[in-house]
């Protein structure tokens, strides 16, 4: 199994738990850790060549 799978099965988690959480704090926290688990998911596949760079400054027409 791939770095970034492993990464995105733990987003997964994160976001049952933000489904079963207690209050608004508790299922905002795990929809935050959601989010960091899937931005370094997508830097791990850039990172193993997967996805091409994205260009920060494009061409303008």
């Amino acid at each position: 199994m791939k770095q970034s799978d492993l990464l995105r099965k733990n987003a997964d988690n994160c976001l049952q738990l933000a489904e079963r959480a207690e209050g608004e704090p508790a299922y905002r926290r795990y929809v935050r850790m959601a989010r960091g688990w899937t931005a370094l998911a997508d830097e791990q596949d850039w990172l193993d060549g997967e996805v091409p760079p994205v260009d920060p400054m494009p061409a303008r027409s």
